[in-house]
């Protein structure tokens, strides 16, 4: 028996709230579970600084990562499987790319990455293809498994049927974490009938199609992903959260460049303020590290650093108003300004803040990101793309909604101490009195 068949013994479960189950009898899929690049999962947050803002969001990558996995189980054992449009030689590659689809996330994922200019896509390569027990692993089903992973992963295998059950519009990783993501936060928006939309799906040449009578599953789908957009990842509490953490990684950089002489050195860190951090280097990075350099940044000589630290931990965020920046630029500069007469420097605490989001496309030529629609599958076998069929998806298709809001720390804005007059400038111009 080769180890790409290889069966474990007995099947092992995993208990999950969304789920119920999850399913694994594959002796690679159980030791990809077990290496420490993928048990790092389990010390990274799903929704990063989400926790701050609803307090049930504990769940880890780990935590999704398993039940993007299962989908896909169901879907290529349940539902595919004997099609003659599917291929179950790709059963395994399948499985390994929704199991280790968000391997190079890092500590606070988005957050983290552009403080750094990382790309966790490229760290997910990173880790698939070096000398990594991800790798080794792999490596056992064949010399070119590890590669032909990634390039599902990375959206460049041409192989674009089980691409597009990892990553497009209605794929295993959006359904598993809209679910997850709910249930964790405690919202009643990211929910929909997965079960009627797996058994509608139908294998296509080049993706996933929908079977016509699936259509209304399909719907609240998206009306569901449109509200957990609105409604959780783009909370204005969370964005608050993300300015400071950003703000701290910022700070902590450029004392770093400016030769500070840190009372806890930020040994993790150097080579990612240097430019130069390696997957090594990358893979012992988690959340628990970066909040043990804040505890200890509360105690810097720096009053920001040690200012944003204690904000962040202890979650005296900041405030918001509603801002347009391409009417109020102006307001933002004399801000600025009056921040700076008032002690506040307002790189660090005058922020605005954008939120962004596309809920449904089609393919427009020219544009940057091919977005791959959803197709229905009719009776008579003729494929039309959703938006075309649903009034409702239509309403909304191509609609981009974006939101800005402008931060600052309502605390220091008091009439206390010095300044007093200033401080009471900007809180008229912030619409305060």
């Amino acid at each position: 028996m080769s180890y790409a068949t290889e069966k474990l013994t007995e099947e092992k479960v995993f208990k999950d709230p969304v789920h119920r189950y999850i399913h694994v009898k594959d002796r690679l899929i159980w030791d990809l579970i077990g290496t420490k690049e993928f048990q790092r999962l389990r010390r990274i947050k799903q929704l990063g600084t989400t926790f701050l803002t609803f307090h049930g969001a504990e769940h880890s990558r780990f935590n999704h990562s398993l039940g993007v996995y299962e989908i896909v189980r169901r879907i290529v054992d349940d539902v595919f499987k004997g099609r003659p449009e599917w291929n179950d030689d790709d059963r395994l590659l399948t499985l390994c790319a929704a199991l280790l689809h968000d391997l190079g996330h890092g500590p606070f994922s988005h957050s983290f990455e552009k403080v750094f200019g990382l790309d966790h896509e490229n760290f997910t390569k990173k880790i698939i293809l070096s000398n990594t027990e991800v790798n080794n692993v792999l490596r056992r089903v064949s010399d070119d498994f590890p590669k032909k992973v990634e390039e599902i992963i990375a959206k460049t295998s041409k192989n674009k049927l089980v691409i597009s059950l990892i990553s497009s519009q209605i794929d295993a990783d959006r359904m598993d974490y809209l679910q997850r993501d709910a249930y964790f936060t405690g919202v009643s928006y990211g929910h929909f009938d997965m079960e009627r939309i797996l058994r509608v799906m139908r294998p296509r040449e080049d993706q996933v199609v929908i079977k016509q009578s699936g259509m209304h599953a399909v719907e609240d789908y998206i009306m569901s992903r449109y509200q957990m957009y609105w409604q959780v990842y783009f909370h204005p509490v969370t964005r608050s959260a993300e300015v400071i953490l950003t703000k701290i990684l910022h700070r902590a950089k450029a004392l770093y460049e400016e030769s500070y002489q840190f009372k806890q050195a930020p040994a993790h860190f150097y080579s990612l303020f240097k430019g130069e951090i390696t997957v090594d280097d990358y893979i012992h990075l988690d959340e628990s590290i970066v909040l043990y350099y804040f505890q200890m940044w509360q105690w810097e000589e720096d009053e920001i650093l040690s200012d944003l630290a204690q904000r962040f931990l202890d979650r005296h965020l900041f405030k918001y108003v509603e801002f347009d920046p391409a009417k109020e630029y102006k307001k933002l500069s004399e801000l600025s300004i009056l921040f700076l007469k008032a002690g506040i420097d307002p790189e660090y605490y005058l922020v605005v803040d954008s939120s962004s989001d596309l809920p449904y496309d089609f393919y427009r030529p020219g544009e940057e990101e091919e977005r791959l629609p959803i197709h229905l599958l009719s009776k008579n076998g003729e494929v039309r793309e959703l938006s075309r069929e649903s009034s409702i998806v239509d309403a909304i298709s191509g609609k981009r909604r974006t939101d800005h809001k402008l931060y600052y720390p309502a605390n220091l804005l008091h009439d206390e101490g010095p300044h007093k007059e200033i401080k009471k400038q900007i809180r008229k111009l912030l619409d305060l009195e």
